[in-house]
């Protein structure tokens, strides 16, 4: 069943138009990638579903209900978590303190523990005291992810979560998406590592010029010649990344 359904959905900017009738769905407890070029909308689709942007035309559905006009706060109290592509942590409070601060908002009934278990979940212990704002990119990322998960949701967008990661911590970042996909939460990502993408997700919606020009499994996806040309024409390093794995 889809948790989520993004129905013919338009985002104009004056004349331009960044998402141009995108539609899709994401199944409860899937993994569902959302590849493209850069300036494709992808961002611009994730701020339509968490509420952050209007869109021109279309809906958006959560869990067989109309969102389109509902407040992000009451998307994210509803069940939507989200990363961001540019970094939104709070810089001036520990890591720690970072999840503490959603599981309060989400008035769950110890948020230390909270915090503790997902500190331990998404292997930040040795940073929970430290400032976000002081710690490499990579801690910031899994930070927001943390702080994320301690707001329940059932539905997860990450934007380009893998950014600033080791090959290790991707390694690591990627069992812990298996294990919350097993666990019943869907996620939705949209992230510029193929690899992890096509290693990652059960289906992909490849979105070019605003536009979803194939959708399927990786190796479908992989092999559509109107997703090569999409990033041999806009993104050389993910075009090769793309042939590389499926050499």
């Amino acid at each position: 069943m889809a948790l989520l359904e993004v129905d013919e959905v338009v985002v104009r900017f004056g004349g331009v138009v960044a998402v141009n009738g995108a539609s899709f769905d994401v199944d409860e407890g899937k993994i569902v990638g959302l590849m493209g070029p850069n300036g494709a909308g992808k961002t611009t689709l994730f701020n339509v579903i968490t509420g952050l942007q209007e869109p021109t035309a279309g809906r958006v559905r959560f869990s067989g209900k109309d969102i389109s006009k509902v407040a992000p706060r009451q998307r994210a109290i509803g069940g939507i978590g989200r990363t961001f592509q540019r970094l939104e942590v709070f810089g001036s409070l520990s890591v720690g303190d970072n999840i503490r601060v959603a599981a309060e908002m989400r008035r769950v009934s110890s948020p230390e523990r909270v915090r503790d278990e997902l500190l331990d979940r998404v292997g930040l212990r040795a940073f929970a005291d430290v400032t976000a704002d002081s710690v490499p990119t990579g801690i910031a990322r899994l930070t927001e992810l943390a702080r994320a998960l301690a707001c329940e949701p059932r539905l997860l967008l990450l934007d380009e979560p893998s950014s600033g990661l080791s090959e290790v911590e991707t390694d690591d970042f990627a069992l812990l998406i298996r294990s919350l996909a097993a666990e019943g939460k869907s996620i939705l990502i949209v992230e510029h590592d193929v690899e992890l993408v096509l290693g990652l997700c059960s289906t992909i919606h490849v979105l070019d010029f605003g536009s979803i020009i194939s959708s399927g499994t990786p190796a479908e996806v992989q092999a559509d010649q109107r997703v090569q040309d999409a990033y041999l024409g806009a993104d050389t390093e993910a075009a090769e990344a793309l042939e590389e794995v499926g050499a």
